[in-house]
């Protein structure tokens, strides 16, 4: 397994601003909230904190489905996004075309706009054919959250912390 500071040596890290070149651990937290309290404490007190790093670790993709999807709603989100596009077309136009009749313009664009993005979502739609009836969103959250600081500072932080008010630190 590469570890991040051999993947970064190679060129294929995050770079030098997502890299410390000997880190340790301050400690584990359960939530970023607890991991962000202990930098926070630590800068209140001067600590170097750009000598930090907040590192997300047990990575899970979690999806919360928000309702379902149905030809009304589909039929729906592609009118609007269409008159959205056409009215923005149309905008253009008027404002760069030198048409005697900018309304008209403006209208048949937003026109054309609301067909087309119907059309387009309908047929978007018929073509899943009933595979994903549902609206979701989705995000990557790490179950633990571990705070790290370089070799050479790692004693003063922990000294610093020991003197923290609040719960203690988990490793």
């Amino acid at each position: 397994m590469t570890s991040a500071a051999d993947a970064n040596r190679r060129g294929i890290g995050p770079g030098p601003v997502l890299d410390l070149k000997y880190p340790k651990s301050l400690g584990v937290f359960e939530t970023y909230p607890e991991a962000q309290t202990v930098v926070d404490y630590l800068s209140d007190q001067e600590f170097p904190v750009e000598n930090c790093m907040i590192v997300g670790t047990d990575l899970k993709q979690v999806e919360r489905v928000t309702g379902r999807l149905t030809p009304a709603r589909v039929a729906l989100g592609g009118l609007v996004s269409g008159i959205w596009f056409g009215l923005f077309v149309g905008l253009v136009f008027a404002l760069f075309a030198q048409t005697p009749d900018a309304v008209a313009t403006i209208l048949w664009t937003v026109a054309f706009g609301a067909f087309f993005g119907l059309a387009w979502a309908m047929t978007g739609y018929a073509l899943t054919r009933g595979r994903r009836d549902f609206v979701s969103v989705s995000q990557v959250v790490a179950t633990r959250y571990e705070v790290l600081t370089e070799h050479n500072l790692v004693e003063r932080a922990h000294e610093l912390l020991d003197h923290r008010p609040g719960p203690p630190t988990l490793t």
